[in-house]
């Protein structure tokens, strides 16, 4: 059994659970290629190297090219290894299928990188309160002090300025999957997850939650 899937977001919209309304995310998770297998006596861990999005061969260097040919699979634009479990029932070449992987009713973490918010000051980007904005006040979306006098005489790690906002790999956990379309290969996943539509994200099993109660 492997552990995760590689997919695309699609976008948001709402379906009824049980007569409630669920704000779901839709996301293809495959069809996803079995690449490579990576065993414990060759490697040192059981692993499978999973890609996803189909590509065009001139667009393919031909490191990549020979890797795929040797797998059997057509060329793709992601790979990325999952731990896995019971390796013998994988084989290079295999299609692997998100009812395959994941029902409903099962919590996962999808990573994706998040939409980028160019260079952005505190108050957009921490949600500063800002200074006054009356009496010829100048510094009404100013951070203010950063740093100290005498000691330490620097500025700590950490702290909160202006800076580029979003556009990095960011982890949404506990989300529970509300629904399976296998024939499409879509999952409907309660809640938001990182990343404008068309992004790439990583679905994985949650770590830290397995079961729950309603929707």
């Amino acid at each position: 059994m492997i552990e995760g899937l590689l997919g695309k977001k699609i976008g948001m919209t709402r379906i009824f659970v049980d007569g409630l309304d669920c704000p779901v995310t839709v996301i293809k998770a495959g069809e996803c290629y079995v690449t490579q297998k990576k065993t414990r006596e060759n490697d040192g861990y059981d692993a499978l190297q999973v890609g996803f999005g189909e590509k065009r061969e001139d667009r393919t260097s031909k490191a990549l090219l020979g890797h795929f040919k040797k797998a059997s699979t057509p060329c793709l634009y992601h790979t990325m290894e999952f731990r896995a479990e019971a390796l013998d029932a994988f084989k290079p070449g295999q299609k692997i299928n998100v009812g395959g992987v994941f029902k409903v009713g099962d919590f996962v973490d999808v990573a994706g990188v998040s939409k980028g918010g160019g260079f952005a000051g505190v108050i957009k980007r921490h949600h500063f309160l800002g200074g006054p904005r009356s009496h010829g006040s100048m510094m009404n979306r100013a951070p203010g002090s950063i740093g100290s006098s005498s000691y330490p005489s620097r500025v700590f790690k950490g702290m909160r300025m202006g800076g580029h906002k979003g556009n990095r790999t960011t982890t949404v956990e506990n989300l529970r999957v509300v629904g399976i379309k296998e024939a499409e290969n879509i999952l409907l996943i309660r809640g938001a997850v990182p990343g404008p539509p068309n992004g790439l994200v990583i679905i994985k099993k949650a770590r830290k939650k397995k079961h729950s109660k309603g929707v």
